[in-house]
């Protein structure tokens, strides 16, 4: 496994971070297979470990502390805050008030005493960019977390928090974790250029489009996945369907499966440091694994550039940012009394 450096903090990464959503009661329930899996990531040369404490409301990190025991100090172990954690609406977002009282209980079920990299899993439009920035910073200071970084931010508020740290003189976030595959490729217009702008690493989710790009999702066919109740509108989508039916065809012109096709894709923009993979069973890790190798020339980046033209999505990745304005009708609307230009 070769490795990167996060953005310029220094730390070294593997272009693959295990992504540990998919381990706990979402996904695989059973501890000791999810401790296998991340030990068979680890003796394979992946060094960077992602979770959050939303992921099965904490199972998931205490899953990932389990695993990480006796082998702490040789991972890059990142987890993120800002999920509701319970019924008490203090429970959530990005206050101090949260986020003193969370990394502890991330802390505890990671069993660890510092975090490498705390993300802000989401945007919280409820709090000042400098409370959040402030906890952060005091965090980093009393060495419970090396770095700080943000997750599925937009641009604009990327921007901000890089400007805000440098007037108040605070931590700046050094990494964002935004949603990217071939089906996704909307950061390309903006967050890439932003992130590579402030020499931010760039740990890049949902390479392989949900499972878009597994081949699983064919038109007319049933994919028969575990997540197939879920209200994931992108499964049905034609245009998407039909994106992937173009790209199989390349996938096998390159000699690949669709699924090593999609993940060399995402690592091989200059701008992306690691392409999270999150596989829930064995059998999808070494298949993950079987393709680290895999590499696109620039013929065939062209290819899929006329598919998927750059800076472009095909439809909407249901779980990408979504800003206020857009879910709030009356956000984007004046009072009636005053929509009248006369």
């Amino acid at each position: 496994m070769r490795y990167r450096t996060l953005g310029r903090t220094g730390i070294q990464v593997s272009p693959y971070c295990l992504g540990a959503m998919m381990f706990g009661a979402i996904g695989n329930p059973d501890h000791d297979d999810a401790i296998r899996i991340i030990h068979k990531a680890l003796d394979s040369g992946i060094n960077f470990v992602d979770t959050a404490d939303v992921y099965s409301r904490g199972e998931s990190e205490e899953i990932v502390g389990k695993a990480l025991k006796g082998r702490r100090e040789h991972v890059v172990l990142a987890t993120k805050v800002n999920g509701a954690m319970g019924e008490d609406p203090n429970q959530r977002g990005t206050s101090r008030r949260w986020i003193m009282a969370e990394v502890e209980h991330s802390l505890r079920r990671l069993q660890t005493d510092y975090i490498d990299l705390y993300q802000v899993h989401r945007l919280d439009p409820d709090v000042e960019l400098e409370e959040t920035l402030s906890a952060l910073t005091d965090l980093v200071r009393s060495g419970k977390v090396r770095a700080i970084g943000s997750s599925t931010f937009p641009a604009s508020a990327i921007v901000e928090a890089q400007w805000a740290a440098e007037r108040r003189g605070l931590q700046r976030y050094r990494t964002e974790q935004p949603p990217y595959s071939i089906l996704d490729r909307g950061i390309e217009r903006e967050i890439l250029p932003v992130t590579q702008r402030y020499g931010m690493g760039t740990l890049v989710w949902s390479p392989l489009a949900q499972g878009m790009l597994t081949g699983r999702f064919r038109k007319g066919r049933d994919a028969g996945t575990h997540r197939s109740g879920l209200p994931f509108k992108h499964y049905r989508d034609e245009r998407r369907l039909d994106a992937v039916e173009a790209l199989i065809p390349l996938a096998e012109k390159a000699g690949l499966s669709l699924t090593h096709f999609a993940m060399a894709f995402a690592v091989a923009h200059p701008g992306v440091t690691s392409a999270i993979i999150g596989p829930r069973t064995m059998e999808q890790l070494d298949d993950l694994l079987a393709g680290a190798g895999a590499t696109l020339d620039d013929a065939i980046l062209d290819e899929i550039d006329a598919v998927v033209p750059p800076g472009t999505d095909v439809g909407r990745l249901d779980m990408a940012y979504n800003p206020p304005e857009m879910q709030q009708a009356a956000l984007r609307r004046r009072p009636p009394a005053e929509r009248t230009a006369g």
